[in-house]
């Protein structure tokens, strides 16, 4: 048939073309298992792909997934940009859920590059929203760094409940994708309160790293190692520290520019002091 294009016909009968989806989804699955520089490759490829092809369903898709690889690889400025080109084409095609999205991942930026207040506000929001669809996909990450958000404002209680509720939505859904994360920002909550609890936030730590190595997730696990190295730096145990980070960064044979790597290259160094 002249002009016919699978691909095309096959995007229009599933919502998005399979093989932009399955690149952007592998790309976190990468990341996930320790290879951040291939994540990004796959995350990177799925986009310019998504875009060649003009599918709406496939590049909301591939940014929605992207802009989280990118966000884990800590290529802020990039997450942002991702962000809002995902909220813009969701508000052109009325799509509330990916519209939501690209405003949940504005708010993790906010999050993590020092603006709490502006942070809550718009995870809040963006959460919401999002929850409003029925959907649930992504939330146990998004109200972690709500938690963590509430924290650095001084604000425990609302901290609390956010992580406990993504806790909750973990146990409700089986979506345990970051759950690593939700333990080990528990762990950094329960730091940041009031009355700074060193045992709780060891034990948040501890649980983060058991489920990361139950799902042989080394990036994950990194951030934990990191976390609870930072803890036993601070309580005088710089040996224990580094033995329990030295060998997970050791294992690394790529993504040495990523911030989770940097951090724990420079956790090895301070620990050499």
């Amino acid at each position: 048939m002249p002009g016919f294009n699978l691909r095309q016909a096959q995007a229009s009968l599933f919502g998005q073309d399979m093989r932009v989806t399955s690149l952007v989804l592998r790309s976190l699955a990468l990341w996930s298992l320790g290879f951040p520089e291939a994540a990004l490759a796959d995350a990177n490829l799925s986009l310019n792909e998504a875009r060649e092809m003009g599918d709406a369903g496939s590049l909301l898709l591939s940014l929605f997934f992207g802009a989280v690889t990118h966000f884990l690889c800590g290529s802020y400025a990039t997450t942002e940009t991702l962000a809002n080109e995902l909220y813009t084409l969701a508000d052109e095609q009325g799509a509330v859920l990916w519209k939501s999205s690209g405003q949940q991942y504005r708010g993790w930026v906010l999050a993590v590059t020092g603006r709490a207040s502006e942070a809550t506000q718009l995870l809040a929001q963006s959460l919401a929203a999002f929850r409003s669809t029925g959907s649930t996909g992504m939330t146990p990450f998004g109200l972690s760094w709500l938690g963590k958000s509430y924290a650095e404002l001084d604000q425990p209680d609302h901290a609390l409940r956010s992580v406990n509720e993504a806790k909750d939505v973990i146990e409700r859904t089986g979506e345990r994708w970051a759950e690593v994360d939700v333990h080990r920002i528990a762990g950094e909550i329960a730091l940041r309160s009031p009355q700074p609890d060193a045992a709780k936030a060891e034990a948040h730590f501890e649980c983060a790293l058991t489920v990361a190595r139950r799902q042989q997730a080394k990036s994950w696990e990194l951030r934990a190692a990191t976390s609870m190295a930072r803890l036993w730096r601070d309580q005088g145990k710089p040996q224990q520290a580094r033995e329990l980070l030295a060998p997970v960064y050791g294992w690394f044979t790529e993504g040495f520019e990523t911030i989770d790597l940097k951090e724990a290259k420079t956790m090895l160094d301070e620990l050499l002091v």
